[in-house]
């Protein structure tokens, strides 16, 4: 029979084209009176299939559609009929009373039909099961959201989290995502399986829609041996336990967790690998208890795709975290473990590696118990940055152990920075790709490579003299806690191989605090300057409470670029630590300098040092004489060490040359240089000075 009627039917051509429709039509079709009631139907759709007529005929939406939520599609009936508004395409997702374990989605059409039911207007609805289409578009739709909201970032929890909210509600009721710890901890995985006693990290846990995928403590957790997380685990192939029961293959009567399962209303279980190729990264479970459907092997193709978007985005974050690592031990390798114990200078310093930049400082002793201060910041981030950073801080204390001034010093480093900046250039110009292309390739045009602030600070006088390369101005802390910005023209930033820098002098207090410092200290946040000031205010804490304070105010977890800071407090030497003559350039005076050395020295109680200490004079006195231009002065300085210094209006530069054994001189810098554990020559815009320095007896100053 191809469809059942009440009353009489239409006459013509009209009755005749539903007469067709209604046998022939691979559709449903229904045929509303005035009332709304069906009138006429086709038994051919799968719904309703082994219904009985008087189960539909004459019956409502709402009777006919039992499963299906009708209630909008009785509006847009009553619409159709009264004003003529087709309805195309509406969708409908319920399940039918003919196939109550079904979810079906049903596609609705209606049209305003003329005549249809005994002469009168009426609404002929035709139903399309589009069930399998709407769930093919499904999948695709969260193969879409998975690709553009999974793997935002490069922190695997960050991902893990994504994962769960894409997957939870669109195809499981509950989540947990965990993933192998050293994984997160950026170890390199090994090939193969993960065994079942390795820890995993439960990075995520989500249940319900509108929830948030919580990390959950991210507690460490071991799987049971053997489950359906391990078996996963073992062999990275996703499993489907479509039903949890005793007729399963994980039954709740044999396992404890599975029971648990069971307990908490879970009746579906799938467990997917998150891998890579050759490594197992950790598993995605997937759980379903109030969705009544349980999941197919269509489901579980689905989830591995989704997995694997997520486990790609976890190996990059422990490929970033495993080079972040590395740089960051490389950093701290290259940094100074400690500075060193002055009694001129007392520093303290604050190291953020937040991601593994190139900033940098150093505390450098020179000659004259003089001290130089170091800050810098090399542009980027990773392995190369800090490599560099390594190479410009070595290259910053040859230059510093030079004795140049600081202008002098960034004006060469400029110059090194932008050597580095075109073999790093030519470098990536010659690169695997053969693209001759590299993101350093401009460097070597004048594109900065890094900023630096250098200052030397000399306690005889109270003064130290800077100069900057594009970086801060440093801070001053007068003792009495004023905080001001040194004012200074800063250069450009080193790599441009042209940069032209000056030195400007300052006078200090004796106990002010100078505040060196990178950008990364005072980013993100518009009032960390005054936080910064407010904190270097108090001068009446020690250094590194002052940075401990400086850390708790300003340190950001999300920050994202590393920070120094450097603390000098600064004191001078008394006049009874200092001892200088200025001696006529005369052959006689040599024998006066050896005698006002060896007196100085018994006032200071280095009797014991007097006899190098006068053979050290009287060579450089002598040199100074016989070579160097008038007058000549000699400066003793006692601090850590005895510092020897003369200086004459030379600038010729002493030279050390080893004597033949029928030589009658040429062995006094070779003498000064066996009696001094260290020793060289400074020049100042008239003249120069050489040094010598010597270890006092038992270390004390």
């Amino acid at each position: 029979m191809g469809g059942a009627d009440v009353g009489g039917r239409a006459e013509g051509s009209d009755s005749a084209v539903l007469e067709a429709l209604f046998t022939q039509s691979p559709l449903g079709l229904f045929l509303f009176d005035e009332r709304l009631r069906v009138r006429r139907y086709n038994a051919g759709p799968h719904g309703l299939r082994g219904i009985a007529e008087d189960q539909v005929l004459g019956r409502t939406f709402g009777e006919v559609g039992t499963g299906f939520d009708t209630s909008r599609l009785a509006v847009l009936a009553g619409e159709t009929l009264s004003i003529g508004n087709a309805v195309l395409h509406h969708t409908v997702k319920g399940r039918p009373v003919g196939s109550p374990e079904r979810e079906m989605t049903v596609s609705v059409s209606m049209f305003r039909v003329e005549g249809a039911v005994d002469g009168r207007p009426g609404v002929l609805m035709a139903v399309e099961d589009v069930t399998e289409r709407e769930a093919a578009r499904t999948r695709l739709d969260l193969l879409h959201d998975a690709h553009r909201r999974i793997g935002t970032t490069l922190d695997a929890s960050v991902t893990a989290r994504e994962l769960a909210e894409v997957l939870v509600p669109a195809l499981a009721d509950a989540v947990t995502v965990h993933i192998v710890d050293a994984a997160l901890r950026g170890e390199r995985g090994r090939p193969g399986p993960v065994d079942a006693g390795q820890p995993l990290r439960r990075t995520a846990f989500l249940t319900g829609p509108g929830a948030r995928a919580g990390e959950r403590d991210a507690v460490l957790e071991t799987f049971p041996f053997a489950t359906p997380f391990t078996r996963t685990l073992e062999d990275a192939t996703p499993r489907l336990l479509a039903r949890l029961d005793s007729s399963g293959t994980w039954p709740p009567d044999v396992s404890e967790h599975a029971r648990a399962l069971v307990a908490a209303g879970v009746h579906s279980v799938m467990t997917v690998p998150l891998a890579v190729p050759e490594t197992v990264l950790g598993v995605v479970t997937l759980y379903r208890s109030e969705q009544p459907q349980p999941y197919t092997r269509q489901d579980l193709d689905l989830a591995a795709q989704v997995a694997s978007r997520a486990a790609l985005g976890i190996d990059h974050a422990s490929s970033y975290v495993r080079e972040r690592n590395t740089a960051t031990a490389l950093q701290r390798h290259l940094l100074p473990s400690r500075t060193p114990r002055l009694t001129t200078v007392e520093t303290a310093h604050l190291y953020l590696p937040m991601t593994a930049g190139g900033d940098w400082f150093d505390v450098i002793e020179l000659s004259g118990a003089r001290v130089g201060l170091v800050v810098g910041d090399v542009i980027g981030h990773g392995i190369e940055t800090v490599a560099t950073m390594g190479r410009l801080r070595t290259a910053l204390r040859t230059l510093a152990d030079l004795d140049l001034e600081p202008d002098e010093v960034l004006t060469h480093l400029d110059e090194i920075a932008a050597r580095l900046a075109r073999e790093s250039a030519d470098g990536e110009g010659h690169g695997n790709d053969g693209t001759g292309t590299g993101t350093g390739s401009d460097a070597g045009t004048g594109t900065a490579v890094a900023t630096c602030a250098y200052a030397v600070y000399d306690p005889v006088t109270l003064r130290f003299s800077l100069a900057s390369a594009g970086h801060p101005a440093p801070l001053l802390v007068s003792p009495a806690g004023e905080v001001t910005t040194v004012g200074i023209d800063a250069g450009p930033p080193l790599g441009t191989g042209h940069g032209t820098y000056e030195t400007a002098l300052y006078d200090l207090d004796d106990g002010a605090v100078l505040c060196l410092y990178t950008d990364g200290l005072l980013a993100g946040r518009d009032d960390a300057p005054d936080t910064l000031r407010r904190v270097l205010a108090h001068q009446d804490r020690a250094l590194p409470e002052t940075v401990d304070a400086v850390a708790y105010a300003l340190a950001d977890e999300q920050a994202e670029d590393d920070a120094v800071l450097l603390l000098a407090r600064t004191h001078g030497l008394t006049e009874d630590q200092v001892a200088h003559w200025d001696l006529p350039a005369d052959p006689s005076v040599v024998s006066t300098a050896r005698a006002l050395t060896e007196r100085q020295l018994a006032a200071w109680g280095l009797r014991d040092l007097a006899f190098e200490t006068e053979l050290i004079v009287s060579e450089l006195v002598t040199n100074a004489i016989r070579y160097g231009k008038g007058p000549v002065r000699l400066r003793l300085i006692r601090d850590r060490y005895l510092t020897c210094e003369v200086t004459d209006g030379s600038s010729t530069s002493p030279h050390m040359r080893r004597a033949r054994d029928t030589d009658e001189g040429g062995r006094g810098l070779y003498l000064v240089m066996s009696l001094s554990d260290r020793w060289g020559t400074r020049y100042a815009a008239r003249g120069k000075t050489v040094w010598s320095q010597q270890t006092l007896p038992g270390g004390a100053a």
